[in-house]
């Protein structure tokens, strides 16, 4: 069976890893969305804020190219094995693009792997999307608010998105799916962390009876710099208020290696690392030192990327990020 690198996977246009995930293991990801385009613009999204702002369904790119990709990686052998899920995420809203189901049904029939879809959930009062969902295995929506106000304070949606329709449509969709739903919580300091708020939210996930609900905080640089983490004191609260909603707590930072198999160099590497997934400096610098490199070489290759203008540095809560550049990202 032929075989590729993770660098050939790197140079794709709409894969990316397979990349360690808190939730999934190993996952493959698939990005059916260009870069930013939403019908949200989250305030902790570490993407940055929505350029693209639409609430249309539309095919992005051509779905025969994206189905070609993800048939390349999962028949090479050796990315195979190393495949937990394959994970519908993008860039921006995945459900915004309309041929998902046809690619959630196609990628099926290519190999025997979980499907999962990563969304902010907004689209689930459509009955397409719905039963377009219906065929993954495990879909993990957001829902940051119990009230329609600190909905549109945190989430910002699209002017087309009603707040009842959204937490209708995932209570609806917890009816009628056999899979598991995973909601995510993004606890913010100041807009969803007081009592009352945790129990507003708290009545929404009781309906909607999710299998887990993850609570997470911004670990990585938000849209908007004031979106912080809670206080410790305030997540434990969240933990009280929330105890029947099967909670696995994530507010912790990230683990988990980054491979740079099929890199010659580290200025590869760390392009390709970073270019969807922002990294805290000494998580690079560990990384690159796979290459058995000095240390200071690894330093130089940062610097090289840095003044051309191809990645930037961001401080975040005591922590130095190193993220591809606003530019680069939106032109690729």
């Amino acid at each position: 069976m032929a075989t590729i690198t993770i660098q050939q996977v790197n140079k794709m246009k709409m894969i990316y890893g397979p990349v360690p995930s808190r939730r999934l293991g190993r996952s493959l990801g698939v990005n059916p969305i260009p870069f930013k385009t939403c019908n949200y613009s989250c305030v902790y999204c570490q993407l940055g804020r929505t350029t693209h702002m639409t609430n249309l369904r539309k095919d992005f790119f051509p779905p025969e190219e994206l189905l070609n990709e993800i048939k390349m990686v999962i028949e090479a052998e050796s990315s195979h094995r190393a495949i937990d899920f394959v994970t519908f995420v993008g860039e921006g809203e995945p459900t915004l693009c309309k041929s998902l189901g046809w690619l959630i049904r196609k990628t099926k029939e290519i190999a025997d792997i979980p499907i999962a879809v990563d969304t902010n959930g907004s689209l689930l009062y459509r009955e397409d999307v719905r039963n377009e969902l219906s065929q993954a295995d495990v879909v993990m929506p957001s829902l940051d608010a119990g009230t329609a106000e600190t909905f549109r304070k945190i989430d910002r949606p699209h002017r087309g998105l009603d707040f009842k329709a959204v937490v209708d449509g995932l209570e609806r969709f917890r009816r009628d799916y056999n899979g598991e739903i995973w909601v995510e919580v993004m606890l913010i300091k100041g807009l969803n962390d007081t009592e009352k708020e945790l129990k507003a939210l708290k009545s929404r996930l009781e309906k909607i009876e999710p299998n887990r609900t993850y609570i997470n905080v911004p670990i990585r640089p938000p849209a908007e710099p004031w979106a912080v983490p809670p206080d410790k004191e305030t997540i434990r609260l969240a933990h009280a208020i929330l105890s029947d909603a099967n909670i696995v707590d994530i507010t912790e930072e990230e683990t988990g290696e980054f491979s740079i198999d099929g890199f010659t160099n580290p200025e590869d590497a760390i392009l390709a690392i970073i270019r969807r997934h922002p990294m805290r400096a000494e998580q690079v610098i560990e990384t690159l030192k796979k290459f058995e490199v000095e240390e200071g070489d690894v330093h130089n290759s940062i610097k090289r990327l840095e003044e051309s203008g191809e990645i930037k540095k961001l401080k975040y809560r005591e922590n130095v990020f190193w993220l591809t550049t606003a530019e680069k990202r939106g032109h690729e």
